[in-house]
């Protein structure tokens, strides 16, 4: 171990090993009744994770979008808490997976960016990188602490025949995509459950094929529709996993992957926006995936329609009277995408935050986040404490009283939560390094937010500094008035960085060759 690790144990590993001890202490003492049984063995709730794929900040009623309708996500906003400064740790699909997984951030992580194997037909299914063998996983954990545990959604850390397998990586069950090109169609000829191929009542459809304007007549667009929509099984499979293990502590990760592009919805979804919107202009796959006549129409329909399911999610809870003791959250990945028919200026859904999906300029990063858990998470709040993905493991580390130490970046976030807040540790800061669109990195000091580009073609270039507390749009780059702060950045990235085991990812410390 080298000292640098080993400082890094004893400053994240050790404390969270304490909080946990002495959260122990206090459960059997009963000095905590409020939010924690006074018994021994404090009862365990039932943990949901949804996680939206692609979803802009902008993008729910409750932060405040005009135009698509997403009202049971907006009554449990209402029902429990509402985060206002969370962030994914990373602006791309797997690698923000695999951190949210395993509690480590981009100069950490695993997977640090969408390393794709094979390609979009069947028989070219491979999936991504696949995550190592035996990684220490949110799944894991809780799987280890008796916890029936399933991932039901989209996976994108590696095929079944590899070790990404997530039934070898915390998951007792799995139902969905395990290859995100896959998840590009909404109606494929097949879904994955425990490693075995779901065969569904879809046609072979190719997403990428674009029409033009002679082409495009109903049948044609007709084409990019089939039987089985993928949300549809994806809700079964939750709802039957919740009623199997209903009377048993259960961890259901569920990863839709609405409103991941292609624009494909269920008739009668698309029927509720047709009128609503300017949507004269058929969409006919010039930024790839699936042609639709009506692509706004289509986009709202889609994240309607998810709202829908996710609502009757949570009646389940309701009728199983399981309601009570069950902590639901919700997120997403990135930030709301720029191609494949999607008009994220038109439903404003990053709001007035820079960027979108693919960068670390805000509206690719700071991501909605809600979550509710009656009696233990006060109703209408809303915190705006600084937050990221990777603190998942950590805050439920702390919520079961995981006793083992853990390896992360994360701080746990549960005293937020719970209206601890005089117990709510912070970050020193947030750190990204996302080796894809030319390179980036992003530091987030209190609320001073450092952002450089272009570092593969530029290891030394500038950076720019945006004031957040003054400029949430990181308008006003403010470097040339603090170069104090950026060499803190400087130090901050030497430090965080560790070598990854892909040279593409590489960004930092490139590997030299001579010829």
């Amino acid at each position: 171990m080298t000292k640098s690790n080993h400082n890094y144990y004893l400053t994240v590993v050790k404390p969270s090993f304490i909080v946990f001890s002495v959260l122990g202490l206090f459960v059997a003492g009963g000095l905590f009744p409020s939010f924690i049984p006074q018994q021994a063995t404090p009862i365990r709730p039932n943990i949901i994770y949804i996680y939206a794929d692609d979803m802009g900040y902008a993008e729910l009623g409750c932060y405040g979008q005009q135009k698509i309708r997403t009202p049971y996500l907006d009554q449990l906003a209402r029902e429990g808490m509402r985060f206002t400064q969370h962030y994914t740790s990373m602006p791309v699909c797997a690698p923000a997976r695999c951190m949210l997984m395993t509690g480590k951030h981009g100069g950490h992580s695993y997977i640090r960016g969408n390393y794709e194997m094979g390609g979009f037909a069947d028989s070219l299914e491979g999936g991504q990188m696949p995550l190592y063998p035996g990684a220490f996983t949110v799944g894991r954990m809780l799987q280890q602490s008796g916890y029936k545990t399933a991932c039901i959604g989209k996976w994108g850390m590696g095929m079944a025949n590899t070790t990404g397998n997530p039934n070898e990586q915390g998951f007792d069950y799995f139902y969905g995509y395990l290859d995100q090109k896959q998840a590009h169609n909404f109606y494929p000829t097949h879904l994955w459950e425990n490693g075995k191929p779901d065969r569904l009542n879809n046609p072979v459809i190719d997403v990428h094929r674009k029409l033009t304007p002679e082409t495009a007549t109903p049948e044609a667009f007709a084409y990019y529709r089939g039987n089985d929509y993928a949300i549809d099984k994806m809700a079964q499979k939750a709802q039957a996993f919740v009623r199997e293990n209903k009377n048993r502590p259960f961890f259901l990760y569920l990863p839709f992957t609405v409103p991941h592009v292609s624009l494909q919805a269920p008739e009668a979804a698309v029927k509720e926006y047709i009128g609503k919107f300017d949507d004269n202009r058929p969409y006919l796959g010039q930024q790839g995936y699936a042609s639709t006549p009506y692509p706004r129409a289509t986009y709202a329909g889609m994240i309607t329609y998810m709202d829908k399911q996710i609502g009757q999610l949570m009646q389940l809870l309701k009728d199983l009277k399981i309601d009570e003791n069950t902590i639901v959250m919700f997120s997403s990945d990135n930030g709301a995408t720029f191609n494949g028919g999607v008009e994220a200026a038109y439903f404003n859904s990053v709001a007035n935050l820079r960027g979108l999906k693919m960068d670390v300029y805000e509206g690719g990063i700071r991501e909605p986040m809600l979550a509710r858990w009656p009696g233990k998470i006060k109703a209408g709040q809303v915190t705006g404490h600084v937050s990221v993905q990777y603190d998942l493991l950590a805050t439920l580390a702390e919520l079961i009283g995981y006793k083992q130490p853990i390896t992360t970046d994360g701080l746990s976030f549960l005293p937020t939560l719970l209206g601890k807040t005089a117990s709510q540790k912070q970050h020193a800061f947030l750190y990204w390094e996302y080796p894809e669109k030319g390179g980036q990195l992003a530091i987030r000091m209190g609320n001073w937010k450092g952002v450089k580009t272009n570092v593969r073609k530029n290891r030394t270039g500038s950076w720019e500094l945006y004031d957040l507390g003054n400029d949430v749009s990181e308008s006003t780059n403010l470097a040339a008035q603090h170069p104090e702060l950026l060499r803190q950045f400087d130090a901050i990235v030497a430090r965080e960085h560790s070598p990854t085991h892909v040279n593409e990812w590489e960004i930092v410390n490139p590997k030299t060759t001579t010829n």
